[in-house]
């Protein structure tokens, strides 16, 4: 099931890819020209274009929510594992520095004594 949602997507989103690509432009200088474009039901086309990209981008989503939930648990399991292994090496990595205590701190250029 996880799969063909996958495939789902894949195809919705090439579907969406297409869908984006055939509409006209809605502003700059291609819009001062659009007027002809309104004549012969060019603009029920582009209704239905909005339409079907809105609607399959909300398809993707929720498609999308669905196939997280059909994963199958040992993905699962292995993404946690991994992120856990990850974070124990960075903890052991992780080095605790103490300053000594008889340490002098040198004083920056250009200040003197009067100004501490």
């Amino acid at each position: 099931m996880y799969i063909f949602l996958i495939v789902l997507i894949i195809i919705a989103s090439l579907l969406l890819i297409l869908a984006v690509l055939s509409q006209h432009p809605k502003g700059g200088m291609a819009a001062n020209f659009g007027a002809s474009n309104q004549v012969m039901g060019v603009r029920q086309t582009s209704d239905f274009l909005e339409r079907f990209t809105w609607g399959t981008a909300i398809f993707i989503v929720v498609v999308a929510v669905a196939a997280t939930m059909f994963m199958p648990s040992k993905n699962i399991e292995a993404s946690k594992s991994l992120i856990e292994q990850n974070i124990q090496r960075e903890t052991e990595n992780v080095v605790d520095v103490q300053p000594a205590d008889n340490v002098e701190i040198p004083a920056l250029e250009g200040t003197t004594e009067e100004a501490k």
